[in-house]
């Protein structure tokens, strides 16, 4: 019912920047909050930024103060715009989006998610 496709990823050196975009399309009613995660080599998927539908924003401690995180809600699209990147935010990242969407008559809710983009940093 919800897709959402991610991207902005890519090779970089330490020090540099990304910006990693994320749009929903489909039977979208509302957004809620959304968020980005990120899953490295060997690692469980973690939460790196999340943002509400009113714009409050609540990060991960290890990127606070080098990732912004923003949505447009008219596109229903969600940012992350990353400096300062060091070799330990190598992973994939995935958006998230808590949607409420329509089918016929009815409404319902659900979290749905990207199918990931690879975000590597050289050191």
């Amino acid at each position: 019912q919800v897709q959402l496709v991610e991207s902005g990823g890519g090779l970089v050196q330490a020090g540099g920047s990304l910006r990693l975009s994320c749009a929903a399309s489909g039977r979208i009613f509302s957004i809620h909050a959304m968020g980005w995660y990120r899953q490295g080599p060997g690692n469980q998927r973690e939460l790196v930024a999340t943002i509400t539908s009113d714009g409050s924003t609540n990060y991960a401690a290890s990127v606070k103060g080098r990732f912004t995180i923003s949505r447009d809600n008219a596109k229903n699209t969600v940012y992350l715009q990353m400096n300062s990147l060091k070799p330990e935010d190598t992973a994939v990242y995935y958006c998230n989006a808590d949607t409420t969407y329509y089918i016929s008559s009815y409404y319902s809710r659900d979290e749905y998610w990207g199918q990931g983009t690879q975000v590597t940093v050289s050191s």
